[in-house]
């Protein structure tokens, strides 16, 4: 059992241990894997797991399965309460992340690494190294469903000899370049541009579509995960801010030009072995990160200090 409960992205940044798990322990090897129902999906193609299983709040609610899957090993990638709670439901030989949280606090008090943190799918295979799994270096794992495979051919005709997708989405407001901003990068950009993120950001997607018809196709809300990483995958750049959709187009082995604000790189959650020419591009302000989670800290503005240009100049490139 592979334990993992959130968010989109670092579920996504879990499946190396998926593959790895399956291809490397000896015999006939059946993993299953816990999260929360929203997020089954992203699991749900990956043909290395025999089954998901979803929760909707509570462990409790699956405790019954749990106890009588008789599994042998817990590999815990969350370290919570509610992660928690299944290895004691389990009473299986458990493996657990190094969260690093003193690590990643003392890096946001001070902006130096006194402590190590390392990358989160790092951190998540050397959870399982005590059972002689070693790194394949192949990256992330993100199936898309061939009924959610959406052709260009549906776009504006400008859009089919290629475009740029850009995730205009994030978590924590920090974490989001300022409309005007995305505005203004857009309008500078000539190549076709497909926004993408949640409904969440439906109406910012709108104002920046409509500020900038020419030439800008907004998705944003209108689709799901997997219709959204088809966009990706048939992209020929991805700009994104620190959102679940970067590691989708990591796993997609996607060009990425991926944008840093109240939150840095050095946090562990930069897209992982992305396709080749990807670039991170950080704002120039002294106080970042503000926040490990890109929370705080951004109310000045600050921190949405990026170059513009540079990004321009990386998608021509």
């Amino acid at each position: 059992m592979i334990v993992r409960f959130s968010s989109i992205g670092d579920i996504v940044m879990t499946t190396p241990v998926i593959r790895l798990l399956k291809t490397q322990l000896e015999g006939e090897v059946e993993i299953d894997y816990i999260t929360k129902q929203a997020h089954v999906s992203i699991l749900d193609l990956n043909p290395h797991l025999n089954r998901v299983i979803g929760i909707q709040k509570h462990v409790s609610e699956v405790a019954q399965v749990l106890r009588e899957a008789n599994y042998d090993y817990v590999i815990d990638l969350h370290n919570n309460l509610r992660s928690r709670q299944v290895k004691r439901a389990t009473k299986a030989l458990t493996f657990t992340i190094e969260k690093r949280n003193l690590a990643k606090w003392i890096y946001v008090r001070t902006k130096k690494e006194w402590l190590p943190i390392g990358h989160f799918t790092e951190r998540c295979i050397a959870a399982v190294k005590s059972l002689g799994i070693v790194d394949d270096e192949k990256g992330l794992d993100f199936f898309i469903p061939k009924d959610k495979e959406i052709s260009i051919q549906s776009l504006p005709e400008r859009f089919h000899n290629g475009y740029v997708a850009y995730a205009i989405g994030g978590k924590m407001e920090g974490k989001v370049l300022p409309t005007r901003k995305i505005i203004e990068l857009c309008e500078n950009i000539e190549k076709p541009i497909v926004l993408l993120g949640g409904k969440e950001d439906a109406v910012r997607g709108f104002e920046i579509s409509q500020r900038t018809e020419r030439h800008v196709w907004n998705t944003c809300g209108k689709l799901d995960l997997q219709q959204s990483a088809s966009f990706i995958k048939q992209a020929e750049v991805i700009i994104t801010h620190d959102t679940g959709l970067m590691h989708i187009a990591a796993a997609l082995e996607k060009r990425i030009i991926s944008l840093w604000f109240a939150t840095t790189p050095q946090l562990g959650f930069s897209p992982w072995r992305p396709g080749s020419g990807s670039v991170m591009i950080e704002a120039d302000c002294e106080k970042r990160p503000t926040s490990k989670l890109g929370n705080r800290g951004f109310n000045d503005g600050c921190v949405f200090n990026v170059d513009l240009e540079k990004v321009v100049k990386e998608v021509n490139a």
